[in-house]
């Protein structure tokens, strides 16, 4: 299976508050529930666990990117409800040529919360 996106979850955000002793911050337990629900439905997304992504404000927060795409940075992800959001926005990402999924048919709290997008690196000419 060829991966055409990449969805980076950030671990370390608390998302509104601390973790109890013992308890996982939220952006683990985003990440958890992320993985859940990729594997049940089976996908070509490569979900990765990252230290911040300094989006502190607004988090949980998450990214989504491919070599040659558009990548977009998401906040105020709830890690009980934002899931199947971001794994929807991230295959919609991968399914586009550029990663410019079509802004009406983006999950409601991704076309809410996108907190940045950032142009694709332009690739180097051969000589």
């Amino acid at each position: 299976m060829t991966i055409l996106s990449t969805l980076y979850v950030c671990v370390t955000c608390r998302g509104g508050g601390e973790a109890s002793a013992g308890e996982p911050r939220s952006g683990a337990r985003l990440l958890a529930a992320v993985e859940r629900e990729s594997a049940q439905v089976g996908t070509n997304l490569s979900v990765v666990g990252v230290e911040c992504l300094s989006n502190c404000s607004r988090s949980c927060s998450a990214a989504v990117t491919a070599p040659g795409k558009w990548t977009y940075v998401i906040g105020n992800l709830d890690p009980e409800q934002h899931a199947s959001d971001i794994l929807a926005f991230a295959h919609q990402h991968s399914a586009h040529d550029l990663g410019l999924p079509v802004w009406r048919e983006r999950p409601e709290h991704i076309r809410k919360n996108t907190i940045a997008r950032v142009p694709p690196m332009p690739l180097k000419e051969s000589p």
